[in-house]
């Protein structure tokens, strides 16, 4: 079992669409976890000098370490593009194989999402031999497994790839670039997310499921998480218990059309990032 000396690594792939908002998940995740020391993989194929620049400035000012993994453009260049996807999408699949052998675990993390409580107990959580952990989103009827299912031709429940805690050395043994490119060629007129569906597609079978109302929260559904839970789950609850908000579809939380009951707490943790750089412009770390 880790201690608190044991550094946390978070996963993060992007393209420039989402580097404002992966920023504020990323205060999110320091400000709510303050004593921790995380070691932020950041994988992409596009971002630019600047931009990694501006996300090193935080995680230095954080005293995380960060590592800026430029993919080659032709590691995914047999990936097929489908519309409106970027190729980023499949890189936090193929991370086994990207990122150092030394790494041997990581959580992932969506840039749409706040972290409100404490990571390490997903961190530390028993794999219990699954090469990953995943949450799923069932609404209140768990109609969404049953629909998945049928789709995919799958028996397991339908995961959601936003949280993930992955094991890197199973990872680099049973992820693979062919199996994946294969997956999408036979069965693309079938995909809706195609990263999602290819993770259960091809590795559903090796997932172990964590709570979804602490891991990986779907903002849109409030309602439903009270009604399953008898009413317990209130947003009192939530703030006291769920650890990541996912604002999963759209619109957004940092776009002027959102008003849920959660998007005030996205726009908070924004403002106070924003009142947090300045500090760094007047107080350089070295």
């Amino acid at each position: 079992m880790a201690n608190l000396t044991d550094e946390i690594n978070l996963l993060v792939t992007l393209n420039s669409g989402y580097v404002e908002p992966l920023k504020t998940m990323l205060y999110s995740v320091q400000v709510n976890n303050p004593d921790e020391h995380i070691h932020l993989w950041l994988l992409h194929a596009s971002l630019t000098a600047a931009e990694v620049a501006a996300i090193q400035q935080l995680t230095t000012a954080f005293g995380w370490t960060l590592s800026n993994e430029k993919v080659a453009t032709d590691f995914a260049a047999g990936v097929p593009l489908i519309k409106r996807y970027p190729r980023e999408m499949y890189f936090r699949l193929l991370s086994g194989q990207i990122l150092p052998t030394k790494v041997k675990r990581v959580i992932y993390l969506d840039p749409d999402l706040l972290v409100i409580n404490a990571l390490r107990p997903l961190w530390e959580i028993d794999l219990q031999g699954h090469m990953l952990a995943a949450a799923v989103h069932r609404g209140v009827t768990g109609i969404v497994d049953s629909v998945n299912q049928l789709r995919l031709g799958t028996k397991t429940s339908y995961f959601n790839s936003g949280v993930l805690v992955m094991d890197l050395e199973q990872a680099r043994a049973k992820i693979k670039l062919a199996d994946i490119t294969t997956a999408i060629d036979q069965h693309e007129s079938e995909l809706i997310l195609p990263d999602q569906d290819i993770l259960n597609f091809l590795y559903g079978a090796d997932i172990l499921e964590i709570p979804e109302e602490i891991w990986n929260y779907d903002t849109r559904k409030y309602l439903s998480y009270q009604t399953r839970s008898l009413n317990q789950h209130d947003i009192h609850w939530v703030v006291a218990h769920t650890v990541i908000l996912h604002y999963c579809g759209m619109p957004k939380p940092w776009e002027a059309a959102s008003d849920s009951k959660f998007t005030s707490l996205f726009l908070y943790h924004q403002q106070q990032l924003q009142r947090f750089m300045p500090t760094l412009a007047r107080d350089p770390v070295d």
